[in-house]
């Protein structure tokens, strides 16, 4: 089993070859490649590399597939003893990744 443990956007996230991701946006066209050097973690077959903070040489491939949209959450604020309120909505750009290879 192979798996890497990368960075994006601020977030750490186990990624393996030949799954699909959504994170936050990215800005690209759909089927662009994208990398990432950002690797904390790589564990190939008996091997574990870490990072300090980085695991040097080692780029993972993505495939950008779609642009999406997360799921709808509800902002409600209220004021106590104002009678204010205030109903809003919003839905997060996400882009959908594929993971290709991780190159060492």
């Amino acid at each position: 089993m192979v798996y890497a443990i990368i960075e994006a956007d601020g977030k750490q996230i186990w990624v393996e070859p030949g799954k699909y991701y959504d994170i936050n946006y990215i800005p690209g066209e759909p089927g662009d490649y994208i990398q990432f050097n950002k690797v904390l973690i790589l564990k190939q077959k008996n091997s574990i590399k870490i990072g300090k903070p980085c695991v040097q040489s080692v780029t993972i491939k993505a495939q950008i597939l779609k642009h999406i949209k997360g799921k709808k959450i509800t902002v409600f604020k209220t004021k106590s003893k104002k009678n204010s309120r205030k109903k809003q909505g919003h839905r997060q750009k996400l882009t959908r990744l594929l993971i290709d290879k991780i190159f060492q």
